[in-house]
This record gives C-alpha cells, structure tokens and sequence, in this order.
C-alpha cells in the first residue's frame, strides 16, 4: 500500500504544474486508481469495475499473457495542447521508482506498454495524438477448486428445505451463456431428475446487487432460462416439461454484498421444488 501511494504522489510531484485535480467534469460515479494519478487538467472520460474478470496483456517477446481477477478500466482525456510525450516520460519514472517491472520498453512511436508487480498487472494504451491513455488493471487473485453438484448434494437439499443450490454451474461477468465447465453439474441437475421421475423443479438465477437492479433481474432470468435450454439439449435430455426457469436477480442473497466472497455466493442457480 505504501508503494502504490508513493507511485501516486511521485506521478502528482514529477508534473510541478498543477494539483493532480480535472479541470473538466469526469465521468459519473468514475474515479482515479489508487495506483497511478492522472495528467494535471485531464479528464476522466470512462471507467469500468469487475470482480472477476480475464485482460490479455502483451508481455515480452511479441506474447500474451492472459491474467484473471480484479479488473479496473480507467480512461482519461488530456486537455488541449498535450502530447504524449511529457506524459509518457513521467509515468515511466513513477512506475520505475515504485518498482513495477517493464514487459515492453516504451518509445513515443511504440508507447503502449504493460507493467507489473507482486501479481498486479497494469496496461498503459495511449489513443490519438496526444488525446489521452487508457489503463487496464487487474490484481491477480488465485485460482480456487470450484466445488461441484453432485445428485447426493441436491436430492439431500431439496429433501431437507425444498431447494438446492447448483454449485459449479459458470458464466462469463455479465453473460447469459453457459460455460463449458458446467458440464458435471448440469449431468449431477440430470441425474437427479432421473432418479425421481416424478420430481418437477424451479430453476432460479440469482446475482449480486453490483450494477442496475434492472439489468440483473434480466441477468438473472437469461441465466435460467440457459440452464434449463442446456439441460433439454443433448446429451442431458431432460424434458421441458419438468422444469420452469425464473430469475430474483439480487433480492434473495445467502450472504453480504458488501465483500467479494459474499457477492461470489449470491452469483448462483438454485433448484426450488415445484
């Protein structure tokens, strides 16, 4: 934490002109990263937070790196009269002195460059002339066992409380589209609605309460709606007519919101017995 505040405070310190503050108005609910400050007078033109999430970074010898976690879209616009130049220049000495190392080394024909350190990546990627850069950020968490369905696990749900949570059925951040890696979950959602003809279940989406409730209703739904598509297709063939797809977005979490473990609990599927 020190580090990145000395990288922030050298950014501010190596410009002398001005405080590091926008002359312009940034973007709604946008703001500056802890680690790297922006051009004195620029303007933050866009912004974008995920919890989880993958960015391909280019890294030595003309290769791509792709890094997942934590990811942060930063974009800021320069004022008037900016080159890239004494841009480039002070954040290449701020990242050095707060010592994140260098994939590419940048020149002002090839500017663009990745840096990293102690599993926090960051892509530096300037656009027009002088017009401004965009930052990627993505603190790399550690990859974790999914833990998986089995038809035991839901049968004793289901049996015990009338639903049963889906463990190891994935998506994409924001998308409706059922992950391949789904697949022995989905088989253990089949296996148990073959071991009980008669049993007909909900299948219930959930999210956290990150973004519009609008939009994660919608999520929510679309992602039922997937599961139940996923398991009436081959080679799962389960019949339509034994289940019902229905979505309650972020309005019936299992736990808190306000941390990262929590929000990973509440992004589920369910099955609620009809």
């Amino acid at each position: 934490m020190k580090a990145e505040r000395r990288l922030t405070l050298a950014f501010c310190a190596a410009f002398l002109i001005q405080p590091c503050f926008a002359q312009g108005q940034d973007a709604p609910g946008c703001k500056d990263s802890p680690l790297i400050s922006r051009y004195p007078g620029s303007v933050l033109e866009s912004c974008a937070h995920r919890d989880d999430d993958t960015y391909r970074f280019s890294v030595a010898g003309r290769k791509t790196k792709d890094i997942e976690g934590d990811f942060t879209h930063i974009e800021y616009r320069f004022p008037k009269g900016v080159t890239t130049a004494p841009v480039l220049r002070n954040l290449v000495s701020a990242l050095h002195s707060a010592g994140y190392i260098f994939e590419q080394n940048p020149t002002l024909s090839q500017a663009d460059f990745v840096v990293h350190k102690n599993g926090t990546w960051m892509s530096i990627e300037f656009f027009g002339n002088g017009d401004g850069f965009k930052v990627f950020i993505v603190k790399e968490i550690a990859l974790t066992q999914v833990m998986v369905a089995t038809a035991a696990d839901l049968s004793t749900g289901i049996g015990s409380s009338g639903h049963s949570v889906v463990n190891g059925i994935l998506f994409d951040t924001g998308k409706a589209d059922v992950k391949s890696e789904s697949a022995p979950a989905l088989k253990a959602v089949a296996d148990l609605l073959a071991q009980d003809p008669k049993l007909k279940v909900y299948v219930v989406g959930h999210t956290d309460n990150m973004g519009a409730l609008a939009a994660n209703m919608d999520l929510s739904k679309r992602r039922a709606a997937a599961v139940v598509q996923a398991l009436s297709a081959a080679p799962y063939n389960v019949a339509a007519s034994r289940m019902q797809s229905f979505g309650d977005g972020p309005t019936a979490p299992v736990a808190s919101n306000d941390t990262d473990d929590g929000r990973a609990s509440n992004r589920r599927v369910e099955l609620v017995k009809q």
